[in-house]
């Protein structure tokens, strides 16, 4: 193992080999296919603010994906840090523009679209059961409890989306950021071969996309709503959702909406949609705490 202080290059860890661009371009970057062009760079701050860079200047097509072997500044929601050592996970993020073929007030559906993507690909890949917490964290489990291994972050630019994704592939216990975080690795995946891991989670997440768009960003009529709900780890859990500008609301989740909301049964009987704040998971559906 490398010594903490030591430089890292392409040979500094032998356990996390370097991305094979070519290899992946080969695979994913065919005639027919929505993704039209791929890059990865070493090092970056964040590959999401790099393409939203792009976007906002014109200069991207749909279809484009940057990977970062590192990012030292990656941003989930709320404008949280985002770190892992360098090629210990998947730090990418893709162009998408809906376009006319989707009402704009549907576009909130794509990072929803982006975790259903990647729970089903790396379910495949990885061999490992991934769920989702709304509205944009991939749970893996680890010694019996429920931890986050991933990450989902979207934002408009240009005349389309940024979707960016962080996964923890190979982080050892001791790597992990905190201790509610794990890996695909410490939940006992049967493949962390990083180029695999992301072959499956683009494809599938073209499949997913191309479904959505497809139906005109109905989000039921593609099966992407059936879809999130059936994976969706915060379904029939009491639960306590953070809300911007400092109030809290607690209730039993008890469905995803046609926006993409998850709506609450409160205590009182109301029915309440929840468009954006942190969740917290109270109880499962057995009662126990989670």
């Amino acid at each position: 193992m490398t010594p903490p202080d030591a430089p890292h290059n392409r040979w500094s860890d032998l356990d996390r080999p370097p991305l094979n661009v070519t290899a992946l371009r080969r695979g994913l970057l065919r005639p027919e296919s929505l993704w039209s062009e791929l890059e990865v760079v070493e090092t970056t701050g964040s590959t999401n603010s790099d393409l939203a860079e792009r976007a906002r200047s014109g200069d991207l097509a749909e279809g484009t994906v940057l990977v970062a072997e590192e990012q030292t500044a990656g941003r989930g929601r709320l404008e949280r840090s985002w770190t892992a050592p360098p090629r210990s996970g998947l730090f990418f993020s893709v162009y998408l523009e809906p376009g006319d073929d989707v009402p704009v007030e549907r576009w909130g559906w794509v990072p929803l679209l982006a975790g259903v993507a990647a729970a089903t690909g790396l379910a495949k890949s990885a061999g490992v059961d991934t769920a989702l917490k709304w509205p944009n964290d991939l749970l893996v489990t680890v010694e019996r409890d429920e931890r986050k291994a991933g990450g989902i972050l979207g934002e408009f630019a240009g005349d389309g989306i940024v979707v960016g994704l962080g996964i923890n592939v190979s982080l050892r216990a001791d790597e992990l950021p905190a201790p509610t975080a794990g890996s695909l690795a410490l939940a006992g995946a049967v493949s962390t071969d990083r180029e695999t891991l992301l072959r499956a989670v683009l494809r599938s997440l073209e499949h997913w996309y191309g479904e959505w768009k497809g139906a005109g960003g109905d989000a039921a009529a593609s099966g992407l709503q059936a879809a999130y709900a059936a994976g969706c780890a915060t379904l029939d859990r009491t639960v306590r959702a953070e809300l911007p500008g400092g109030n809290s609301l607690v209730g039993q989740a008890v469905a995803i909406d046609g926006d993409g909301r998850l709506v609450l049964s409160t205590d009182d009987g109301l029915q309440q949609p929840v468009s954006a704040g942190d969740i917290v998971h109270l109880r499962g559906a057995a009662g126990g705490l989670t």
